[in-house]
């Protein structure tokens, strides 16, 4: 508690106002704290699903099976490749002369399951909490896996989108003029392209991989925040104090990052949960045609995909459908209360003092200067 006081107090009265409408929006707190908990699970997915135990001990000896690789000749074996631990003669050889500490679910989001009593994709059980897909593999595992990848990847392309998109806005804006007219006309142009037939087409010349695929959609991404934070400087280059640093000399690259760039910030920062979203439906739909994530990449989208081929399996469709409308509801929650957070209205709505008392001309005074 102390610590959050003084954390509390370490911040900026504007930005305490913020975080307290944020607060008193419910469902975006827990929205918020939800997908933190998912996501922090999924960081954590080789300790959770992995076909290799988390710690195995051996005549006496400790191993680490999920950071090094042992040769199966370590364990009695004849072979000097990796060990297959799910390999019965593996197995037997580790139980005599030590033990294996197991993950939760004994799968990786790759491990096909030779073993399934039904035929792939199987129903849910035991063995497996979500089923399998039409190639065995365990589809909870996987579920794990893609949630991660996407979150990584959305971050990502998102980190990359907010880069491009406050630097070509912010030349636009402050300096106006024919940069702004050759700007404008250029992020027209650009935008009117296909976006999604542009991505299939670049996507379906190179070899897919996580790296070519977040730099294409990179091409695209930044267009919608350009026109928010060119709005953004048009308004804030006029304002009386970005007038006098001009006055007194000061470079631009200075005034545009310590004067302009911070109110331009606000509005940048309630866009980007939506950019977040757009980036995961994105590579979802890029899955589900083919186009996206090399085969057999734990992919949300050829989950769908699986759901689509496989009307039998009922199971493939509802864990798509659950897992991709519970990630994009969070998000858009937590984009609401970042929306209201940077809403002067509502900072205003929820601004407490004590009953009767009215703000004093010192108080109101720094409210204006903290909002500036």
């Amino acid at each position: 508690m102390a610590m959050r006081e003084r954390l509390s107090m370490s911040l900026s009265p504007i930005t305490r106002r913020r975080l307290s409408v944020f607060r008193h929006n419910r469902r975006a707190w827990v929205a918020l704290w939800v997908f933190a908990v998912l996501f922090a699970i999924s960081l954590c997915a080789e300790l959770i699903a992995n076909d290799k135990p988390i710690v195995m001990r051996y005549q006496g000896q400790w191993y680490a099976p999920l950071l090094v690789d042992y040769p199966e000749t370590e364990f009695g074996g004849f072979l000097p490749t990796a060990a297959v631990y799910r390999d019965p003669f593996v197995r037997n050889a580790i139980a005599e002369h030590g033990w294996m500490l197991w993950p939760p679910i004994p799968f990786s989001y790759d491990t096909i399951d030779f073993g399934l009593e039904h035929p792939a994709p199987s129903p849910p059980s035991l063995r497996h909490w979500l089923g399998t897909d039409d190639q065995g593999r365990d589809v909870l595992a996987r579920v794990i896996y893609g949630f991660r990848l996407s979150v990584v990847f959305a971050l990502a392309l998102t980190a990359g989108s907010l880069i491009l998109g406050v630097v070509f806005g912010g030349i636009q804006g402050y300096f106006g003029g024919k940069i702004d007219l050759i700007g404008q006309r250029f992020t027209e142009i650009w935008a009117g392209l296909p976006v999604l037939f542009m991505l299939i087409i670049l996507a379906s010349l190179v070899q897919p991989n996580l790296w070519w695929l977040l730099g294409i959609m990179l091409l695209f991404s930044w267009l919608g925040l350009v026109d928010i934070v060119r709005a953004e400087f048009l308004r804030a280059r006029n304002l009386e104090y970005v007038r006098a640093a001009r006055a007194l000399g000061l470079p631009s690259r200075l005034i545009m990052w310590r004067h302009v760039l911070p109110n331009a910030m606000v509005a940048t920062l309630t866009f980007i949960p939506f950019l977040f979203t757009g980036a995961i439906t994105t590579l979802t739909a890029l899955d589900f045609l083919g186009f996206g994530l090399p085969p057999g990449a734990p992919s949300l989208g050829e989950l769908v995909a699986q759901g689509k081929n496989n009307l039998q399996a009922p199971w493939l469709g509802i864990t798509a459908f659950v897992t991709l409308s519970l990630m994009l509801s969070l998000l858009v929650f937590i984009g609401e209360g970042l929306r209201d957070a940077f809403d002067p209205r509502h900072i205003q709505a929820t601004t407490t003092r004590p009953t009767g008392e009215a703000p004093t001309m010192s108080q109101t005074r720094q409210e204006r200067a903290d909002e500036r």
